[in-house]
């Protein structure tokens, strides 16, 4: 058998990484590459072995592998700037060969098409230890394990080399945990917990701070506070802790980042059938690759379609959600994408259950306390999408995004009133609760950009990883309630402790809720200031940042950014009127935000890193007698340890945080107006720990612990010093593990996982007059795969709070009456199966 062999590379070159590669089914190759470091490549089409030659020469490899390996294939060849694994990669497609990133950091390179000319064990797999890259638009990846992250730097720095706190969450860990919410699969992360709002949307509380803002693609989205968000076109979500310098609207708890499904360069098809208890059918499809032969045109398509009842009385849903995206590659310089996400949900309206006393009220948590006649609410969203990169060369890029995001929605309530007098509301004594009828109509108009420019160069014994950007954000909204605010309705009363005599309000009685003036609130006859607002934020930013690292050891991250603000809000009988009132409630910001990290590399497998970082953030709603607030201002200081165990599989960061925030805004309960705001100051200091990736081949895990202390620290308008921040536990984590028989990363076998979640008692509301008891919520899951043909058929069984255990998710921050009123039950025991092909 002969062997062809290449050269060593000569010591001229630039220093390189340790990289491996294993080869299964008949190949034998070493090889030492520059793992990170982009080259130019400019390989025509020829013969495989031929191309492999001149791949050797250009990367600076030494490959030896059998002669008729290569024998009759053909490669399309290589050009343009790219690391010395994705040129390899681009090498060897349509060649019948493929690499696979194995868990110990092995690359391996597999026959996927072709006949095996012999018996993979007759040929011994050689290994020689390096890095790999993970690779998030990899749908076949099952890593658990990351070693980058984009949103909190904006490049490709690793994370055991930066100064934050950052987790991802994977889309493998979404699909074992059947995570179909971005909400389920950010249990997952310390410190992060969410909170769903009856009156918008879903929000997140990270390190005690609640957050309205989610982060598409690198660009704020509006569904942060909009409806629920699907994560069947997700790749993965990054959580980065504490103020984002990098971006607008900063909240100093940390941010949400979403990463959708991008085109691929090669085939890939999807296709997912769920079902579960409480009637759940649930369809989810991917499909991606080229459109054209020379790969310039890419696609993808993903999305789902899902019909289920509730545990909770009354409640069925219907959500869909489409992503289509095309990439267009007019050069090996540059690429243009764009995708556009469509979401459709109707479904009613539910506000929980009460408290009674400090407690949730002891009855059926399938209980609700609504009607089962209230018109079903609808929201909907079209988002627009582009993503521009250009390469000058291979360390100099420029960046453009763009998002245009319009949403609407209608819901009907039939909750607990009068508004803002919750005594009034139950009587804890007799369990009667009166309700109003009530409707929301929101109308959103969201548009944001960026332009970004990075570049890498050394000055002496530095490197210097550099990013300038401009960004704008803008927004218009529309809001409108109408209803029977003004006075408890006797008509409309309800037991909770036998609520069925009350069930039943004729569609009439909604028609007329909406149609009587002088019931209605903020009509002239109530005295109110009227019933529909306008707001309009306008958002511009510069920022820059340096990443400098001295000695490869020594890791200085310095940058700031500087944002001018404008908001304004009108209110009105009608929305003409809001509209010409939006420069009663307005005022104009601006501000800086440094950002300073250090982190040293003490050991390979171990970091220590600081940081300190502040926030800016307008506030645009008024207080009581019309003035308007100053802007929110965080700062944290923080401090922690990186560590990479068994051979950088398992990544852990261990962090202390302290974090202040001025000017929040909270409502104001002594008035009859929702929009009217009184401001205070909230502390919030922990400590968090998150680990994530491999114990060996065959075990994977993700867990966190948080120990979380915030409060009030002075309140400028109420009596709520000292108190603890209101949904927030003291203690908090997360742990699930899984057990592949043959490896994660094999292709056919049995798995299996259990994790659980657990947090402390929470307070209710931030005059801390109820609690919510602590609990742990157990799941699991079992999944078989089997290769059929090219194909893997997978069949899944997940259970979610496998002991059954009753528990509450969280209270409302935005009930018309109060939290103690609007509390969330979790779900009971809920069985998913699934059927998955992927071909």
């Amino acid at each position: 058998m002969s062997y062809p062999f290449r050269r060593q590379a000569s010591t001229a070159r630039p220093p390189f990484y340790a990289l491996s590669l294993t080869v299964a089914a008949a190949l034998n190759v070493s090889v030492v590459m520059a793992a990170e470091q982009i080259m130019a490549f400019d390989i025509p089409p020829q013969a495989l072995g031929s191309a492999l030659n001149a791949y050797a020469d250009i990367a600076g490899a030494q490959l030896s592998y059998p002669a008729e390996l290569t024998a009759g294939l053909a490669t399309n060849g290589v050009k343009g700037q790219y690391t010395v694994q994705q040129a390899l990669t681009k090498l060897l497609q349509g060649t019948g060969v493929t690499t696979r990133t194995t868990s110990n950091g092995t690359i391996t390179l597999e026959r996927s098409a072709v006949p095996e000319p012999q018996s993979s064990s007759t040929m011994p797999a050689v290994t020689v230890t390096g890095k790999a890259s993970y690779n998030f638009n990899d749908p076949y990846s099952k890593d658990y394990a990351t070693n980058s992250a984009f949103a909190s730097t904006k490049t490709d720095t690793p994370l055991i080399e930066t100064p934050i706190s950052i987790q991802v969450v994977p889309r493998a860990v979404m699909d074992d945990q059947k995570s179909t919410k971005v909400k389920e699969a950010l249990e997952n992360v310390s410190g992060v917990r969410a909170q769903p709002s009856l009156g918008s949307g879903l929000g997140f509380i990270v390190r005690g701070f609640r957050n309205g803002n989610v982060y598409r693609n690198g660009l704020l989205t509006s569904e942060g506070g909009f409806g629920d968000l699907d994560a069947a076109n997700l790749q993965n979500i990054e959580v980065i802790k504490g103020p984002s310098q990098l971006y607008g609207r900063a909240e100093p708890g940390g941010m949400i980042a979403l990463s959708t499904k991008k085109p691929l360069d090669y085939a890939y098809y999807s296709l997912e059938q769920q079902f579960g208890s409480y009637d759940l059918y649930r369809t989810q499809w991917d499909a991606g690759g080229p459109i054209t032969a020379d790969k310039s045109l890419l696609y993808r398509f993903s999305g789902a379609y899902q019909s289920n009842d509730s545990f909770r009385d009354f409640v069925s849903v219907e959500r869909m959600l489409f992503n289509p995206s095309i990439t267009w590659r007019p050069s090996d310089a540059t690429d243009i994408t764009l995708d556009v996400e469509g979401t459709d949900k109707t479904a009613p309206a539910d506000f929980g259950i009460p408290a009674i006393g400090n407690r949730p009220a002891n009855i059926p948590i399938s209980r609700n306390l609504g009607d089962p006649n209230t018109p079903l609410g609808s929201q909907s969203s079209v988002k627009i999408g582009t993503e521009i990169n250009h390469r000058f060369n291979k360390d100099w890029a420029i960046h453009n995004r763009f998002l245009a995001s319009f949403n609407d929605g209608t819901t009907t309530f039939v909750n607990p009133g009068p508004a803002f007098n919750a005594a009034a509301a139950l009587d804890q004594t007799t369990g009667i609760m009166q309700r109003n009828i009530f409707r929301q109509i929101s109308e959103q108009e969201h548009y944001a950009a960026n332009l970004d420019i990075t570049g890498k160069f050394g000055i002496g014994q530095t490197k210097h990883d550099v990013l300038f950007g401009f960004d704008f954000y803008r927004t218009f909204n529309k809001y409108g309630g109408d209803g029977r605010w003004k006075s408890a309705n006797p008509g409309l009363s309800i037991n909770i402790y036998d609520p069925y005599p009350s069930y039943g309000i004729a569609q009439s009685v909604f028609a007329n809720a909406f149609s009587i003036p002088g019931d209605t609130f903020g009509s002239a006859t109530n005295g109110g200031i009227g019933n529909r607002a306008v707001i309009y934020n306008g958002w511009y930013g510069a920022y820059f940042q340096d990443q400098i690292t001295f000695w490869d050891r020594l890791h200085i991250m310095g940058g700031g950014r500087y944002d001018w603000a404008e908001a304004g809000r009108g209110n009105g009988f009608d929305f003409a009127t809001a509209e010409s009132r939006i420069n009663a409630f307005k005022r104009e910001d601006q501000g800086f935000s440094p950002r300073v990290g250090i982190l040293y590399e003490a050991l390979d497998e171990l970091s220590l890193y600081g940081n300190w970082t502040t926030s800016f953030g307008a506030n645009n709603a008024p207080a009581a007698n019309g003035r308007t607030f100053d802007p929110q201002i965080g700062e944290q200081f923080e401090a922690g340890i990186k560590t990479q165990l068994f051979d950088q599989r398992l990544l852990a960061t261990l962090a202390y945080y302290h974090i202040e925030k001025d000017n929040i805004l909270v409502n104001d309960l002594s008035t009859p107006d929702p929009f009217d705001k009184i401001a205070n100051l909230q502390r919030s200091q922990g400590i968090e720990l998150d680990v994530t990736g491999y114990l060996s081949d065959n075990f994977s895990m993700i867990g966190s612990y948080a120990f979380t202390d915030a409060r009030v620290i002075k309140d400028y308008g109420g009596n709520t010093r000292g108190n603890r921040l209101n949904n927030v536990p003291e203690h908090s984590g997360s742990l699930w593990l899984k057990y592949d028989v043959n490896g994660y990363a094999a292709k056919d076998g049995f798995s299996a996982g259990i994790g659980g979640v657990a947090a402390s008692s929470r307070e209710g509301d931030n005059a801390n007059n109820f609690q919510m008891p602590g609990y742990v919520r157990m799941d699991a899951f079992v999944a078989y795969k089997q290769k059929v043909g090219q194909s893997r058929l997978t069949a899944q069984f997940n259970i979610r709070n496998l002991l059954d255990k009753r528990y509450y998710e969280s209270t409302d921050p935005d009930s018309n009456v109060a939290p103690a009123l609007g509390i969330y039950p979790g779900a009971p025991l809920t069985a998913i199966g699934s059927l998955r092909l992927e071909y």
